[in-house]
C-alpha cells in the first residue's frame, strides 16, 4: 500500500466547535480503547527495563490535551514509575486548561530547549502528519533535546487498517473523524520506514514493534541503552 499524503481537518480545526469537540472525544476513545495509551506505557516500560530507572522528565511534542502521556503516567505510577511531564503544542487552544502539567506553545520542528533538556521526548499520532523529510528533521531535533531516548507512538499503514478505519465511520461522533480516520491511515508510515528515519537522524539504536490494532511503538535511543542507567534526571 503506497503512502498517500492527505490533509486532515483537525490539523487546521476545520469544523464547528461541536465537531472539533466530537473529534477530540473520538481521539481520546481511540487512544484509551485501541492501544494508544497501552503503547505509550509499553514504550516507557522498555526504557525502565533497559536503564533501571523509575523517574523521568518527559516532553510530549504535538501534545494536544496530553491525554496519552498523562493516562500512561497514572498507570505507571501504580508501579512506582514517575514521569515529570511537559506538554508542547503549536496552538494554546489545543493544550489542557487545567494545571496537571507544564505547557508550552512552540513548533515541533524547532523545540525551544537546550540539548539534553529532557530524559525522554515523545509524540503520539503526530509523525504521520509530516513528510519524510520533516520526520527526519523532527527526529534530529527530538534526539537533540532528549537525554535518553525518543518515543514514537503512531499508526501503521496497512490495507486492512484502512478497511477498519472506513468500517468505523458509522460510529464516529464527528464529521471530522469520518474524514480524518481514513486519511491518517493513508498517510501513515510503516515500521521499517519510521525506523529508517531515526537511523538517518543519528539514533544510536532503534527498537520498533507493532502493537495492538495497527499501532507502532518506536524507541530511538540517543546513546547505547546500557550507557543511560546513571544519567541524572532533570
Amino acid at each position: 500500500m503506497k503512502r498517500r499524503p492527505t490533509p486532515e481537518l483537525l490539523d487546521t480545526d476545520s469544523g464547528t466547535a461541536k465537531e472539533i469537540e466530537g473529534a477530540l472525544r473520538d481521539l481520546r476513545s481511540f487512544n484509551q480503547r485501541l492501544g494508544g495509551v497501552a503503547t505509550m506505557r509499553d514504550l516507557i516500560d522498555t526504557v525502565v527495563r533497559k536503564t533501571g530507572r523509575t523517574e523521568f522528565s518527559l516532553l510530549e511534542v504535538a501534545a494536544g490535551t496530553g491525554f496519552v502521556p498523562m493516562q500512561a503516567s497514572r498507570q505507571l505510577f501504580r508501579r512506582e514509575v514517575k514521569l515529570d511531564i511537559t506538554l508542547l503544542d503549536r496552538a494554546a487552544t489545543h493544550l489542557p486548561k487545567n494545571g496537571a502539567a507544564r505547557k508550552l506553545v512552540a513548533d515541533a520542528l524547532t523545540v525551544p530547549f537546550s540539548d539534553s533538556a529532557f530524559d525522554l521526548v515523545s509524540c503520539s499520532l503526530f509523525l504521520h502528519h509530516l513528510s519524510p523529510e520533516e520526520v527526519v528533521e523532527f527526529a534530529r531535533e527530538s534526539l537533540r533535546v532528549s537525554r535518553i531516548a525518543v518515543l514514537v507512538n503512531d499508526l501503521v499503514r496497512d490495507p486492512l487498517h484502512l478497511v477498519l478505519a472506513y468500517a468505523g465511520v458509522p460510529i464516529y461522533r464527528s464529521r471530522i473523524t469520518r474524514h480524518d480516520a481514513p486519511a491518517s491511515v493513508k498517510q501513515a508510515y510503516t515500521i521499517q520506514e519510521m525506523s529508517e528515519f531515526f537511523w538517518k537522524a543519528g539514533a544510536a539504536k532503534v527498537e520498533a514493534q507493532r502493537h495492538f490494532l495497527f499501532r507502532m511503538g518506536v524507541v530511538a535511543w540517543k546513546t547505547s541503552p546500557g550507557s543511560t542507567s546513571s544519567a541524572p534526571s532533570s
